[in-house]
C-alpha cells in the first residue's frame, strides 16, 4: 500500500477520491462559461427577459466589470448544488413570469443542453496546475484514483476526456448515480465498492465544505481541502475541518510505504 504525503504528514491509503470542479479542473473557466450560456439562453425565451434575476443572485456567481463570471461563492448553488438544483432555481424565474412549472423546467433543461453544445465548441476545461504530474506519480506507485462529483457522470467523463486524463480514473461517480449527493457519504461508499476498498482505506480531496463533510461522514482515512493562493481567508476557513489544506499539488506526493 503506498503512502500519501500531505504537507509532509504521512497517510497510508490505497486510493484517492477527487472532487472534480475546482479540484481537478479550473472551476470558473468551465462553469462560468456554462452558467453565462444557460442564463442567456433561458432569459431570451422568457416573456420578459429583462425581468430575470441576475446570475449572481440565482447561482452565487461573482462577475468582473465586463459582466463575466470571475469567481463564485464556495457555499452557493453553483459550487455545491446538483445540475437539477441549478435548473430548478432557474425555472422559478420562468414560473414567476407566468409559465407553468412543467414548461419552465422543460425550458431550463433545453437551455442546459444548448449551453453544453456551446461548450462542445470551445471545450473550456483546463487542469489545475500541477495536477497531471501528481496523477502520474499516483499511477506509478499503484495508487487507485476515482472521482466523486456533484456533476452528472456523463459530463464528468467528457471533461476528463477533453483534458486527456480520463484513463487515470477507473471509477467516476456522478450525482446521478446516488440517491443523496454531497455532503452525504453515498458517492464515497459507491466509489469504494467499485474499487473493492473500504472508506478507511481512501483519501478524499475537494474544494468545498460539502466534499470534506462527505469524506468525514463516510469515515475516510483523511480529508484534504484544496484552495487557490488567491482564495480569501473566509474560503480557506470553510475547509478548516479537513485534516489538511493545500494550495498546490506540489504539497502532496506519493511514495512506497515504509511498512513494505
Amino acid at each position: 500500500m503506498p503512502d500519501l504525503l500531505v504537507n509532509n504528514k504521512r497517510y497510508t491509503v490505497k486510493a484517492i477520491l477527487f472532487d472534480k470542479d475546482g479540484t481537478l479542473l479550473e472551476f470558473v473557466r468551465l462553469w462560468g462559461y456554462w452558467s453565462e450560456s444557460v442564463h442567456r439562453h433561458f432569459s431570451s425565451q422568457l416573456p420578459q427577459p429583462a425581468q430575470i434575476a441576475p446570475l449572481a443572485e440565482l447561482w452565487g456567481t461573482v462577475h468582473d466589470e465586463d459582466g463575466h463570471v470571475c469567481d463564485y461563492s464556495i457555499n452557493g448553488p453553483l459550487a455545491m448544488g446538483s445540475t437539477g438544483d441549478l435548473l430548478a432555481i432557474l425555472a422559478w424565474q420562468g414560473y414567476r413570469q407566468g409559465l407553468s412549472w412543467g414548461e419552465s423546467m422543460r425550458l431550463a433543461r433545453e437551455c442546459k443542453e444548448r449551453a453544453y453544445q456551446d461548450m462542445e465548441q470551445t471545450r473550456p476545461a483546463y487542469p489545475i496546475p500541477g495536477l497531471i504530474p501528481f496523477l502520474e506519480q499516483c499511477r506509478d506507485h499503484g495508487m487507485f484514483m476515482g472521482i466523486v462529483t456533484a456533476d452528472e457522470t456523463e459530463e464528468a467523463i467528457k471533461h476528463m476526456e477533453w483534458m486527456g486524463i480520463r484513463s487515470y480514473f477507473p471509477v467516476i461517480i456522478g450525482n446521478d448515480q446516488v440517491e443523496r449527493g454531497k455532503p452525504y457519504p453515498d458517492m464515497v461508499v459507491k466509489a469504494c465498492t467499485q474499487l473493492g476498498l473500504k472508506p478507511r482505506e481512501v483519501a478524499v480531496i475537494g474544494d468545498t465544505s460539502g466534499d470534506i463533510r462527505m469524506g468525514k461522514s463516510a469515515g475516510v482515512s483523511v480529508t484534504i481541502g484544496i484552495v487557490s493562493k488567491e482564495d480569501s481567508s473566509d474560503r480557506i476557513q470553510i475547509l478548516e475541518k479537513a485534516e489538511a489544506v493545500i494550495s498546490s499539488y506540489a504539497q502532496m506526493k506519493v511514495e512506497a510505504s515504509r511498512h513494505e
